[in-house]
């Protein structure tokens, strides 16, 4: 892959001949078009389609979250990118020749910035799901400001419910009301905290699966 300084021609977008032009990270690139191959698919190359479009489809309604709270986004992958990557490898597995999902693996955010400190969710009447946590904001980079988000998902809806920036750090608990569609369905929790600037955050914690009432 070559890169193209914009010049009197500048960049290219699409197919010329045996050539690719295309904009990747802000940069325009050209690159030679990939030969078509006949070869019949491994079982393992196979297996890892599969779970490649497991995690663009499940984690594509979060795609904003991640491209700014997982890891560092250096390097040759996006932000986004390391998410897939992670899920694919970590939060997915094989049973019966089809992928599922390990939540309780399955990480919203990934970062450096202190986290909760002894997080309890319990579910409440009317779709309430109450989280409470124990002040932390005096360690390491805790923050009293930094702020606290929940992210829900339900498998039988296939469907995310997100919460961001609901209260702050100092505030010791949290209460989101789910849409009506959602009670009695069963959810997986999750919550994160990000700083003031939105330029750090924890890694997401897994906060069990929970039937709503």
């Amino acid at each position: 892959m070559e890169t193209l300084s914009k010049g009197i021609l500048g960049g290219f977008s699409g197919k010329v001949g045996p050539v690719v032009g295309a904009t990747w990270r802000g940069m325009d690139v050209i690159r030679s078009r990939p030969k078509s191959s006949k070869r019949t698919p491994s079982e393992k190359q196979l297996e890892q389609q599969l779970k490649f479009k497991l995690a663009i489809s499940f984690l594509q309604p979060i795609k904003n979250i991640q491209s700014r709270f997982f890891g560092s986004g250096s390097g040759v992958k996006s932000r986004v990118n390391l998410a897939v990557s992670y899920t694919i490898s970590e939060a997915i597995q094989m049973v019966a020749g089809l992928p599922e999902l390990i939540y309780n693996k399955v990480l919203i955010t990934r970062g450096e910035l202190t986290s909760f400190q002894n997080a309890v969710l319990t579910t409440q009447p009317g779709g309430v799901l109450h989280l409470e946590w124990e002040d932390n904001s005096t360690q390491g980079d805790a923050a009293p400001k930094d702020q606290v988000s929940i992210v829900c998902y339900c498998a039988e809806l296939n469907n995310w419910e997100i919460y961001e920036g609901i209260v702050m750090r100092s505030d010791l608990m949290a209460d989101v009301t789910l849409p009506a569609y959602c009670l009695g369905e069963t959810m997986e929790v999750y919550a994160f905290l990000n700083n003031e600037k939105q330029t750090a955050a924890s890694t997401s914690l897994y906060l069990g699966q929970h039937l709503v009432n």
